[in-house]
């Protein structure tokens, strides 16, 4: 029997769509073809007797289709700060072997890594950063109308959602990742934010 476990936190989301993410609602990546990615930053975690509390882990990845149509690349990272026994946990976990997202995701794609990698975060809402090692740049912002320059704030409920049930709906400044298996940059697109909880 797989160990019980349970992760809470907030997921840190950007992709090459645009604002609001058509994948978001059943529909097709605005450009057909999806590359992007999550950052996981966790609050409070246990994989059986394992706690991560505080540590993050990455996916990102490149399908040139929808996700659900597979054939993807993918690059991982986890939290250089995890000792011997929290990384073999956190490996387990983003290789899809416990649950949650990950089960599914492992599906689309053929995964490297995970890595361990250097996190600098700030969680501050729309000023949210996120560096990953130099691999990984991430600055959010609010959406803004195109007509006056006001902000938006708009939030999308999913229910049924399968990363985050309720995400708050930004853009960033930055969104750059630069591996050799993974290399893109698309500034300026679709970023969300939002609290997670995952257990089995």
């Amino acid at each position: 029997m797989a160990d019980a476990w349970r992760v809470t936190g907030t997921v840190l989301i950007a992709c090459n769509c645009d604002w609001g993410c058509p994948c978001n609602t059943n529909a097709r990546p605005t450009q057909g073809y999806c590359e992007g990615g999550w950052t996981w930053v966790t609050d409070e975690g246990r994989i059986g007797d394992v706690a991560i509390d505080g540590l993050s882990v990455s996916v990102f990845c490149k399908w040139p289709g929808a996700i659900h149509e597979g054939n993807g690349t993918a690059i991982s990272f986890i939290d250089e700060r995890a000792d011997e026994t929290q990384r073999e946990a956190l490996t387990r976990l983003v290789r899809g072997q416990v649950g949650g997202p990950w089960e599914i995701f492992i599906n689309t794609y053929t995964l490297a890594g995970p890595e361990p990698a250097r996190y600098e975060i700030t969680l501050e809402d729309y000023a949210t950063t996120l560096r990953v090692g130099d691999t990984v740049h991430l600055d959010l912002k609010p959406m803004s109308n195109p007509v006056t320059g006001v902000e938006a704030h708009p939030e999308l409920h999913m229910p049924e959602a399968l990363v985050v049930k309720r995400a708050v709906l930004a853009t960033n400044k930055t969104f750059r990742v630069a591996d050799p298996a993974i290399d893109y940059d698309y500034s300026g697109r679709y970023s969300a934010f939002g609290r997670f909880e995952y257990q089995g």
